[in-house]
C-alpha cells in the first residue's frame, strides 16, 4: 500500500487535475490558431458531442474554456471539413465523442464487439444477426450512391421522440458503432452524414495495424490518466467507457511499468494513480465557465470528491424541481468551483440570458466581477450584443451590479 509520502492533500489534487486538463496554463492572447486547438485536445483526449443547443453545441464549449474566444470554425474545420485538414473522427467514446484519428485503432475492439451486437443500444442490436441483411444493403446503397443522412432514407421519421428511430437511421448507427460507416460531415441542423469509413479517415490510420485488445486497453487507459492528472480506477475506466474486466489488467500494468503510481488522497476512501507525468503546481489561476460534460466535471462522484461540489444537470427534471436552473455551467476561480449560472442564448434578440446565478459557500467576493468578465467574453464568442441577468439566484443580485 502507498505510504504516508505517497499521500496527496487534496488541494494538490485538484490542481494537478486542473493542469491535466489544460487550467494550469494562460489563455492564448493573440489569434487562437490549429496549434493551440490541438494542444487541448492533446490535454483533453477527446470532445464529448451533445447536440442541445441551448447556449452552444456542447463540444464547442471545451475550447471557449480553454482558450477563450476562439473561431468555432476551427473545431468544424478539424471535425467535418476536408480530409486534408481533418484531425478529428467521431466515434463512441465518453458518450459520443469527437477524437484524434490516431485513436481510432484504439477503439477497433468495440467496433468488433458491435458487429457481433455486443455492448449496442437493444434496438439496434438486431441488425448484428437477423436483420443485417438490411444493414448490409444499406452499406452497399452508401457504397455506390455516396455519404448519406437518415433523412435521406425513405421512412426516416421514427415514433417515440428523441430515440424513435426510423429502420434506416437504427441500421446506419449499428453500422456506425461497428466501424464500417463513419461522420463525412454535418447539416446546418447538426444532423449526421454518414460514409464509408475508409472515404472518410486517411489511407494512414485506416490501414493501421490494429493493436490486441488488451495493449488498447492499456493505451485508452493511459491517455485517461494523462488527462485526469489524478483519479481513482473508476474515473480512469470511465473516460473511455471502459467495464471493470476491461481495465483491470491494464491498470496493473501501466502500475508495474510506473506510468502510474498509486497514492492516497486526502478525504478519498478509493485508491487514486498519479501519472508519473502529471504537473504539480502550487497554484493554479484558472477562470472559466464548464460545459456540463466538460472531463473536469463530467463524472459528477469525482466532481464532489474533488471540489466538494454536487452537479446534475437538470435538463430533464420538470421546471418546478429544478435546483440551480435548465443549463447551468459551474464557474470556476483559481483552483475552486465557486459558483453556477443556468445560460440561454437568445439569438433572435441578441442576447445572453443568465436565468439564475447561484454562488457556492466560499466563493470570495470577487467572484461575481470575475463572473460578469467571463460572460462578457462569452457574449463576444457567441456573437451576442448584450447580457441580462434574471434575479434568480443568491448571487444573481451582485453579478447584475458588476454588469452594469
Amino acid at each position: 500500500m502507498p505510504s504516508a509520502a505517497d499521500t496527496l492533500s487534496l488541494k494538490a489534487a485538484r490542481r494537478i487535475a486542473l493542469a491535466a486538463q489544460g487550467f494550469g496554463e494562460a489563455r492564448p492572447t493573440g489569434v487562437v490558431t490549429r496549434r493551440h486547438l490541438a494542444g487541448v485536445i492533446a490535454r483533453t483526449g477527446l470532445l464529448q458531442i451533445d447536440s442541445v443547443n441551448v447556449l452552444t453545441r456542447m463540444h464547442y464549449l471545451p475550447l471557449f474554456s480553454r482558450l477563450g474566444d476562439y473561431p468555432q470554425a476551427l473545431l468544424e474545420g478539424a471535425a467535418w471539413g476536408r480530409a486534408s485538414r481533418r484531425t478529428l473522427f467521431e466515434y463512441w467514446a465518453h458518450e459520443a465523442s469527437l477524437l484524434p484519428l490516431e485513436t481510432q485503432p484504439l477503439l477497433r475492439w468495440r467496433m468488433a464487439r458491435a458487429d457481433r451486437g455486443e455492448g449496442v443500444w437493444g434496438g439496434i442490436r438486431p441488425y448484428a444477426s437477423e436483420r443485417r441483411p438490411e444493414a448490409e444493403a444499406l452499406l452497399a446503397r452508401i457504397a455506390a450512391e455516396g455519404p448519406m443522412a437518415a433523412s435521406d432514407l425513405d421512412g426516416a421519421k421514427g415514433k417515440g421522440g428523441w430515440w424513435g428511430w426510423s429502420d434506416g437511421k437504427s441500421a446506419l448507427e449499428w453500422l456506425f458503432w461497428s466501424g464500417r460507416i463513419t461522420t463525412r460531415t454535418r447539416r446546418a441542423s447538426f444532423e449526421r452524414v454518414y460514409d464509408l469509413t475508409d472515404r472518410v479517415l486517411p489511407a494512414s490510420v485506416v490501414e493501421a495495424p490494429t493493436p490486441r485488445e488488451a495493449d488498447a486497453h492499456r493505451a485508452l487507459l493511459a491517455i485517461a490518466a494523462r488527462s485526469l492528472g489524478v483519479g481513482t480506477a473508476k474515473d480512469l475506466r470511465d473516460y473511455f467507457r471502459q467495464s471493470p474486466e476491461d481495465a483491470r489488467q491494464g491498470i496493473a500494468e501501466l502500475v508495474e511499468a510506473g506510468e502510474l503510481i498509486p497514492v492516497r488522497v486526502e478525504g478519498w476512501l478509493q485508491q487514486a494513480y498519479l501519472h508519473r507525468d502529471a504537473r504539480r503546481p502550487r497554484r493554479i489561476d484558472a477562470q472559466a465557465l464548464l460545459a456540463p460534460f466538460d472531463p473536469i466535471v463530467w463524472e459528477r462522484s469525482r466532481t464532489e470528491r474533488l471540489f466538494g461540489f454536487r452537479y446534475r444537470i437538470e435538463i430533464y427534471t420538470p421546471a418546478h424541481k429544478r435546483e440551480h436552473g435548465y443549463y447551468v455551467l459551474p464557474f470556476l476561480l483559481g483552483d475552486a468551483l465557486v459558483a453556477r449560472v443556468d445560460l440561454k442564448s437568445d439569438r433572435a434578440a441578441g442576447v445572453l440570458r443568465v436565468q439564475a446565478a447561484h454562488a457556492e459557500p466560499q466563493a470570495p467576493p470577487e467572484a461575481a466581477e470575475r463572473l460578469a468578465d467571463e460572460l462578457r467574453l462569452m457574449a463576444r464568442w457567441l456573437g451576442l450584443e448584450r447580457i441580462a441577468v434574471e434575479p434568480k439566484g443568491d448571487l444573481a443580485e451582485r453579478l447584475a451590479v458588476h454588469m452594469s
